[in-house]
């Protein structure tokens, strides 16, 4: 796409595009990364951790103490960015709160990597008050730098969700591995060492974004010192009539109303399950299986990785001349995590164990993403890219499919088993379907919230949205609660059917709302 056709905010470095967006996209793409990495990282073992007996140097703790400050835990991680959010747009600006906020995590993550109960829950508070103010506000400034180029969000912010899954991939395999086999702290400091990293690479290249992002202060200082160039005018935002305002802040509601319904049902990923891979799925492999098994886990732990160092070098040519500081602690990162996979399959390889872990299924919510993120990108941005009322719909009953497939999957399961031994397959198939619907909604809610928000309101918007993803997370936990006294009384083909129903009812609704929808936005699409 030429230049002349979509203006993109930031420096001249910023404008040069990779893969056809601004390559301070890609700044943030290893910030979110790097930051994904250490909050699933730290999550793969947290539980873990807990209930492991102290022998193998856990804490012992009950699943019901364990699961219990888990669940506050995730709470507060996606109530906290509303406050965060209000912080940034007020006083500290998005940059500076990211900024602050990845350091106040790397603290965490260094707390939680001591032995000690003062240490753990201090290393979590430090990590919920740091991604309040991380979270809402990297994607704000992706809002800044899109600002006039509306069109291009959608595409741009699957791009910055196959960062997230990259980092998510990693932390659960990397963490959780070195974890396991090494030592519980050892995964958890980790988690810090690359939170760190993603810290440093954005603070030293932070210029590249201009004056996006800044403080109110600040950005009246900046304009102070350049000459404002007659191609790079300071575009005022257009102002909003109260009662258009009004219809677009409604939508934002409905589509974070369905929003809830989504992740309420996505989140079984970490519960329900998680418990039908441990204790329902054949897990144990041998012979041309198990071979089969180690050469697509390799496969699956490296083609990922060779496509974002790809990235990396691309980001590398295009802004190592000036911001090369910053290029050479995200190089850093990624020899270290190269040693880290080599050494991890040369010892997965070395072992006669078949047994797939019940914890490598959740990988391939990432893996799908990074695989399928760049085609639905694509998808967005051409001719057939269909209104965001479609997208969520079809977000909702791709999950619900996903959930379909495993009912079918454990229909020979008896009422009331607590154990059985079905095809890996089911949950192969089941997280391809709700990445795909992931990938119709979560992406494309963060890309209307920034496009439907006045600007001065864009942080505490993302805040009230991680709102809904919290509420989601935590109906999901007490819905999957619901899986043995279902199992029991009915099946297990019944529990999962609920979560078939439900989303697909939903999503069917959400597209039938599209022509009022369209009314409330306004001309925004």
């Amino acid at each position: 796409m030429e230049m002349t056709k979509v203006r993109f905010e930031g420096s001249d470095i910023n404008r040069k595009l990779l893969m056809g967006h601004p390559s301070g996209l890609f700044v943030l793409f290893f910030t979110e990364m790097w930051e994904r990495f250490s909050y699933y990282g730290m999550r793969a073992i947290l539980v873990l951790f807990l209930t492991s007996s102290i022998i193998d140097g856990g804490w012992a703790w009950s699943r019901e103490e364990a699961l219990g400050l888990y669940g506050t835990y995730t709470m507060l991680v996606y109530f906290s960015p509303i406050l965060g959010g209000l912080l940034a747009d007020k006083y500290l600006g998005y940059r500076k709160a990211v900024a602050i906020g990845a350091f106040i995590m790397t603290s965490g993550h260094a707390a939680m990597a001591l032995d000690t109960p003062w240490s753990l829950y201090l290393g979590i508070g430090l990590l919920v008050a740091g991604n309040g103010l991380f979270k809402p506000n990297i994607t704000s400034i992706i809002n800044g730098v899109y600002k006039n180029a509306q069109d291009k969000k959608d595409g741009a912010f699957t791009i910055f969700y196959m960062g997230v899954n990259a980092g998510a991939f990693l932390g659960i395999l990397l963490c959780g591995y070195i974890g396991e086999m090494v030592g519980w702290h050892y995964g958890f400091g980790l988690a810090g060492v690359f939170m760190f990293f993603g810290m440093l690479q954005f603070w030293f290249s932070q210029k590249i974004f201009g004056r996006i992002g800044l403080s109110p202060s600040d950005s009246l200082e900046y304009d102070d010192a350049i000459e404002t160039k007659s191609e790079d005018p300071v575009v005022e935002e257009e102002v909003v009539p109260a009662n258009v305002q009004r219809d677009r802040y409604i939508v934002v509601g409905i589509l974070a109303f369905f929003t809830i319904f989504f992740w309420a049902a996505f989140e079984q990923a970490g519960g329900s399950m998680t418990i039908f891979a441990a204790d329902y799925t054949d897990r144990v492999l041998e012979g041309n299986a198990a071979n089969i098994f180690r050469v697509a886990n390799t496969l699956l732990t490296v083609v990922p990785l060779l496509i974002i160092t790809y990235v990396l070098w691309q980001l590398f040519r295009i802004t190592f001349s000036k911001y090369a500081l910053s290029n050479i602690f995200l190089g850093t990162s990624f020899v270290i995590i190269w040693g880290i996979v080599i050494w991890m399959l040369k010892n997965q390889f070395s072992e006669v164990e078949t047994e797939v872990p019940a914890s490598w299924f959740s990988i391939l919510n990432s893996f799908y993403i990074i695989a399928f993120a760049p085609l639905v990108s694509k998808i967005w941005e051409s001719k057939y890219n269909p209104p965001a009322t479609v997208k969520f719909g079809l977000g909702l009953v791709l999950l619900g499919l996903g959930f379909g497939v495993l009912a079918y999957g454990s229909a020979g399961i008896p009422q009331g088993a607590q154990t059985a031994s079905v095809s890996i397959m089911w949950l192969i198939l089941a997280y391809l379907l709700h990445t795909l619907g992931e990938l119709s909604l979560s992406p494309v809610g963060l890309s209307y919230v920034s496009k439907l928000v006045p600007a001065a309101k864009i942080g505490l918007m993302f805040g009230l949205w991680y709102i809904a993803v919290g509420l989601g997370n935590k109906a999901a936990g007490t819905m999957g609660g619901m899986i043995d006294k279902i199992t029991a009384q009915y099946d297990l083909t019944t529990f999962f059917l609920i979560f078939t129903i439900v989303p697909i009812i939903a999503g069917l609704i959400v597209m039938g709302l599209t022509p009022v929808m369209k009314k409330l936005m306004h001309g925004v699409k």
